[in-house]
């Protein structure tokens, strides 16, 4: 039987819904090992304040953390590994880069084949891009990428995850006279992921991935919003100077650097709610008038 390790890290429990579904297909078929990474010391859910943005400047820097000593033997043979993981602040998870970065990564993923499984809120193309350098420069070889979002609008899904990481809420509620969704990935879209474990299997069995992310976006386990990347690249850069500034102050929960993660949480807001809809606005625009740019950029992140 074919041996798959799936690597995950999960606060909500989200993302293990979603490998759980990706992999049902594969149950009968192959020998399934799940590998879930645990922060020393763990990350608080709900993250309540300052400590969900304390982690800003250490997931844009990809600066690691500990981790538990890990339950399988990652110098095992393996036929396939799946990397499950979140975005943070535009970027990997830190316990995902903190993995990424580790000898045990290294020799696990060399001339392994690795499909990589996104939940996310809207944005992943640059955190994206980071993991699979990661996984190149280990000497593994990306074969697919499925992305599970909030299919929330922009500034809605703002709202419900933010509530969600604060509070722990994830129902549909109503505020300020509106209803809103509940958070995160729907029930309905983690359930088509026994569809696209179906193809993976496949390609699997028969040791030909050449087509599989092709299958995969035919099957529409990757949506690409090009308007979306392009809020997103440009707030990458003001994350890079953002993070850089307050460092300055002081490591991971230092209290010194809180009044600068303070004036980066007025920015973000002020940013996403009075800059992000006239970016989206430009953008669409240039993209109506321009629809080969909005095609190239589908074509190639939806892609490896």
């Amino acid at each position: 039987m074919k041996k798959i390790l799936i690597i995950y890290y999960t606060q909500t429990g989200q993302l293990k819904k979603i490998v759980d579904t990706i992999t049902a297909a594969m149950n009968e078929e192959c020998q399934l090992f799940f590998e879930e990474l645990k922060p020393i010391p763990a990350y608080p859910f709900p993250w309540n304040g300052m400590p969900f943005f304390q982690v800003f400047p250490e997931s844009v820097r990809e600066i690691p953390c500990e981790l538990e000593p890990y339950q399988n033997d990652l110098t095992a043979n393996y036929d396939l590994v799946i990397l499950a993981y979140q975005v943070w602040y535009l970027s990997p998870s830190i316990p995902i880069t903190s993995f990424l970065q580790s000898k045990a990564a290294k020799k696990l993923l060399n001339g392994k084949p690795v499909i990589t499984v996104l939940g996310i809120r809207n944005m992943w193309i640059m955190a994206q891009e980071r993991v699979k350098a990661m996984i190149s420069d280990a000497g593994g070889r990306i074969e697919g990428n499925i992305v599970f979002a909030d299919p929330a609008a922009n500034l809605t899904s703002v709202i419900t995850i933010v509530r969600w990481m604060m509070k722990g809420e994830k129902d549909p509620f109503r505020w300020l006279g509106k209803n809103f969704p509940a958070a995160g990935v729907p029930e309905e879209e983690i359930g088509r992921g026994r569809e696209f474990g179906e193809i993976i299997l496949r390609a699997l069995q028969t040791g030909q991935f050449d087509h599989l992310q092709g299958k995969l976006v035919e099957a529409k386990a990757v949506k690409v919003d090009p308007v979306l990347y392009n809020i997103e690249k440009r707030g990458k850069m003001m994350f890079a100077i953002w993070s850089k500034i307050i460092l300055k102050k002081g490591a991971y929960n230092d209290p010194a650097r809180e009044g600068r993660l303070k004036g980066f949480k007025y920015y973000l807001f002020t940013v996403i709610y009075l800059v992000s809809p006239f970016v989206s606005g430009l953008f669409k625009l240039i993209f109506f008038l321009n629809p080969k740019a909005e095609r190239n950029i589908k074509a190639k992140y939806s892609g490896l």
